[in-house]
């Protein structure tokens, strides 16, 4: 099949570069997004899937907005018969859609209808899931709403983080494009229509999210600061005012006043139970074992952080 790719985030790439390994179809075209500041010096650079697709010599094409006439004559032009479409984070017409026999199918990373949104592999971890998955859905005018053409389950370790599991799910869901790829090259598609009534919706993450508050569960904490690596990471504030990020806890026991030390190893009690913090950073630092950070700035015991 003739395939136009559209994608923008580093979770597309696994799956671009999985069509690409096949024999059995051709990307005749990638969409994906303009080049945009990045950086401390806000240099214009340009998105992991188009540089990605670029190292391959493909056909790239990046409009400000993919509905418009000349993108829609662009896109015909091509011939595709199929869209595939990966963390594109443009909304798509159905005129565009309705341009390829088989329309579009998209990647999602999570086990829909549970987590719709922008944020379903953060949430799943924040919110303390064992299990996780990737759906392979149309694509409908409703976000994350199409009916499901596959759908497979993926394990979420305890030690994952949002950047770890990304990177899992980027190439799980990949295969099971491609077997959803077959399915409609051999007529075998079957969809399910998703249950409205399960639907969890997520929202997108705001830097703010990143701030701890001390007085929830420490489980609850510990989800957060997992599903918030690497971004926007997890801090606390010391006495003194300087910032720590919190990259690494583990659940320990203990109680006091949210938010104070429970020893001078930093134990640190929360609204129910206790965290230890073993890998923190300072501003302007690298990563580092809390117990480093402590040599050159100890925290008694009985200090609160915020």
């Amino acid at each position: 099949m003739r395939i136009v790719f559209m994608g923008s985030a580093e979770l597309a790439v696994s799956s671009l570069r999985a069509i690409l390994s096949s024999d059995h179809d051709e990307v005749v075209g990638v969409i994906s997004q303009p080049d945009r500041p990045a950086g401390r010096k806000r240099q214009l650079a340009p998105c992991p899937l188009k540089a990605y697709a670029e190292g391959q010599a493909l056909n790239v094409m990046v409009p400000e907005k993919v509905g418009t006439p000349e993108s829609g004559a662009a896109l015909a032009a091509l011939k595709p018969d199929l869209f595939v479409v990966v963390a594109y984070g443009q909304y798509i017409p159905t005129r565009i859609i309705e341009l390829a026999p088989y329309e579009a199918i998209n990647v999602h990373p999570s086990l829909l209808p549970k987590y719709r949104g922008s944020a379903p592999i953060q949430w799943a971890i924040a919110n303390g899931d064992r299990t996780t998955g990737v759906s392979i859905i149309r694509l409908a005018q409703k976000m994350d709403a199409g009916d499901i053409l596959r759908q497979e389950t993926y394990p979420i370790a305890v030690t994952d983080t949002s950047g770890t599991l990304h990177d899992k799910l980027a190439v799980f869901g990949a295969e099971l494009l491609l077997k959803a790829i077959d399915d409609i090259r051999n007529g075998t598609v079957s969809r399910i229509v998703q249950d409205e009534v399960q639907v969890v919706e997520v929202r997108k993450l705001a830097k703010g999210d990143g701030v701890i508050d001390w007085s929830l569960p420490a489980t609850t904490i510990h989800n957060r600061i997992r599903a918030f690596d690497p971004w926007p990471g997890s801090t606390c504030t010391l006495p003194s005012g300087d910032v720590l990020k919190v990259w690494r806890t583990e659940l320990e026991e203990g109680s006091g006043a949210p938010g104070e030390t429970l020893d001078d190893q930093l134990r640190v009690a929360t609204g129910n139970g206790a965290l230890r913090l073993i890998e923190i950073q300072p501003v302007g630092k690298k990563r580092m074992p809390a117990v480093s950070f402590l040599n050159g700035h100890p925290i008694p015991q009985g200090t609160t952080v915020t």
